[in-house]
C-alpha cells in the first residue's frame, strides 16, 4: 500500500526460514529478492544480501544429512537440489561439503546468485582447491578471478606447492593454465616478491624468464662487488636456466610443432650470447672482488655497473676494470673483451679512462693505456692521439714534463700541434709547425701567429712573423 521496496521483508523472512531450519521456505522467500549478478566475472563476494546467507548458513553448519532431511523436502526443493546437484557434479567435494544440506544449501545460494569468485571462495575456505580450480576453467573466468580467489590465498596460507601439484594434475602440460600463470608472475612482480616468483617459473618450466629473475637477485642492492662476490652462485643459476633451455628447444625442433604457448621464448644465438655474458660477468666479479680485497680499488660509484645493463653501464664496467687493477695493463684483457663482445665505443672508453687518470695524477698509467690500446690490434690510426687531445681538457692539473711527454707520445705531427695550442703552448705549436711540407708549414704558422696576437704574446707573433 504504501509503496515501500519489499524486498528487505523478503529477505528478512527468508532469514528468519533458515534461523529455523526451512530451508525450502527461505528459497522461495529469496527468491523474491535476491537476483543473480549482471557480472558473474566481477571481483566481489556479490551482493551483501547473498553474503548475509552464505554466512549464517557456514556459522550453523549442522550434521543432517540430505538423506534425513527428506521429511522436510517438498517436491519443489528436491527439484532445485538435483538441479544445483548437476550444476556442480563435478565440483563436489569429497567428504562433508557433499552430504551436509547446509553446504548444498551454500552451493544453491551461490550458483544461483553468487559471482565466480564468491564461488571460488567458497570452495577454498572449505579446503576444496580442485572443485575452485575446475570452477575457474569451466567457466573461463579471467586471471584476476584466479589471483583473487586462489593464488593469493594458496600463497598466504603456504599452500603454493599444493596448488602446483593440482595444476599439473589437471594439466600435466600446464597449457589451459598458461594466461593464469603468466598473470599470478606479473602480480608477484608488481609486489616484488620474487623468490616466490622464481619459485612459479621453476615450476613452470619457465628457464627464460627463471634466469632473469636470477640476475635481479645478483645485481639487486649490491653496493659493492666484495658484495656481488659473494652472490655468484646465481651467475651460476642463471648459465644452468639457459642452458636447459638450449636443450628443450634443441629436443623439440625436430617436432612439428613447439608448445610451450605461455613460456618465455629466445632464439638459439640470443641464449649463447646470454651465457657468454654471464661467463664474461664471472671473470669481471672475480677479478673486482680480488682488487677490492686488496685494497687498489679507487672508483667508488652511485650504482654498481653490471654487464647486464645497458651500454652505458657495460662501458662502466670496461672502465671500472680498467682502472681498479694495480695497474691498466692487468685489466685491460678483460676489458677489452667487453669493449669486442658488446661492440662498444672504444675510444670512448679509453678516454673515459684517461680522464680519470688525469684526476688520480697517475700520468705514466696514461702512456701504458696508450701501449695497451696500441697493442690490441683492434685500435684506428689516431685513437691514441685522440685519447690523449680528449684529457688535455684538463691541462692545467697537468705538470709541463709530464704534459710534454704525454704530448710527445702523439703520431700524428697535426693533432701535436692541435695539442700545443689547446695547452696554450704556441712556441712549441710554431716549432712543430715549421717542419711540415712548406704549403702547410705557411697555413699552420699563419694560424698559431693569429693566435698569438690574439692572446698578447709578442714573443711568438714576431717569430712567426720573421719565418713567413
Amino acid at each position: 500500500k504504501s509503496g515501500l521496496d519489499p524486498g528487505g521483508a523478503w529477505h528478512a523472512w527468508g532469514m528468519a526460514c533458515l534461523k529455523a531450519g526451512n530451508l525450502s521456505s527461505a528459497r522461495e522467500k529469496f527468491n523474491r529478492c535476491l537476483k543473480p549478478p549482471m557480472d558473474l566475472n566481477q571481483l566481489s563476494q556479490g551482493s551483501r544480501l547473498v553474503q548475509d546467507v552464505i554466512q549464517y548458513l557456514e556459522s550453523t553448519v549442522k550434521p543432517i544429512l540430505i538423506a534425513d532431511d527428506d521429511y522436510f523436502a517438498t517436491l519443489r526443493e528436491l527439484e532445485t537440489t538435483l538441479r544445483t546437484r548437476s550444476l556442480s557434479l563435478e565440483m563436489m567435494c569429497e567428504g562433508k561439503i557433499q552430504h551436509n544440506s547446509y553446504y548444498q544449501e551454500c552451493l544453491f545460494y551461490l550458483h544461483s546468485y553468487g559471482t565466480n569468485l564468491a564461488i571460488i571462495s567458497f570452495y577454498m575456505r572449505h579446503d576444496c582447491m580442485r572443485e575452485a580450480l575446475l570452477h575457474l576453467l569451466n567457466k573461463e573466468s579471467p586471471s584476476e578471478v584466479f589471483i583473487e580467489g586462489i593464488f593469493i590465498p594458496s600463497y598466504e596460507s603456504g599452500k603454493l606447492h599444493m596448488l602446483e601439484n593440482l595444476l599439473e594434475t589437471i594439466d600435466p602440460g600446464l597449457e589451459s593454465w598458461g594466461v593464469y600463470l603468466i598473470a599470478a608472475c606479473k602480480y608477484l612482480q608488481r609486489k616484488n616478491y620474487y623468490h616466490i616468483l622464481y619459485e612459479l617459473q621453476q615450476f613452470m618450466k619457465d628457464h627464460v624468464r627463471a634466469a632473469m629473475t636470477c640476475i635481479r637477485f645478483f645485481t639487486h642492492g649490491a653496493k659493492s662487488y666484495t658484495e656481488l662476490g659473494g652472490k655468484q652462485t646465481w651467475l651460476l643459476k642463471i648459465k644452468d636456466h639457459l642452458k636447459v633451455y638450449l636443450q628443450e628447444v634443441s629436443r623439440s625442433s625436430g617436432r612439428k610443432k613447439m608448445t610451450f604457448t605461455f613460456r618465455k621464448k629466445m632464439s638459439a644465438t640470443d641464449v649463447s650470447r646470454h651465457i657468454n655474458t654471464v661467463d664474461l660477468q664471472m671473470e669481471v666479479t672475480k677479478f673486482l672482488h680480488r682488487c677490492e680485497s686488496s685494497g687498489t680499488s679507487q672508483m667508488t660509484g652511485s650504482s654498481l655497473p653490471t654487464l647486464f645493463g645497458n651500454n652505458n653501464m657495460k662501458m662502466d664496467v670496461a672502465c671500472k676494470v680498467m682502472l681498479e687493477g694495480k695497474n691498466i695493463e692487468e685489466g685491460f684483457g678483460i676489458a677489452f673483451r667487453v669493449l669486442q663482445d658488446f661492440q662498444l665505443e672504444a675510444t670512448e672508453v679509453y678516454s673515459k679512462v684517461a680522464k680519470q687518470l688525469v684526476k688520480q695524477q697517475k700520468y705514466s698509467e696514461i702512456r701504458q693505456l696508450l701501449k695497451c690500446v696500441n697493442e690490441s690490434g683492434a685500435a684506428a690510426k689516431n685513437d691514441g692521439d685522440n685519447i690523449i687531445l680528449n684529457c688535455l681538457n684538463e691541462f692545467k692539473n697537468i705538470p709541463p714534463e709530464d704534459l710534454d711527454n704525454l704530448i710527445q707520445d702523439m703520431d700524428s705531427d697535426e693533432n701535436k700541434i692541435q695539442a700545443y695550442v689547446m695547452c696554450n703552448k704556441l712556441r712549441s705549436a710554431y716549432l712543430v709547425s715549421v717542419r711540415q711540407e712548406k704549403t702547410r708549414a705557411v697555413q699552420l704558422v699563419q694560424h698559431v701567429r693569429q693566435l698569438a696576437e690574439n692572446s698578447g704574446d709578442h714573443v711568438v707573433k714576431a717569430i712567426c712573423a720573421q719565418w713567413l
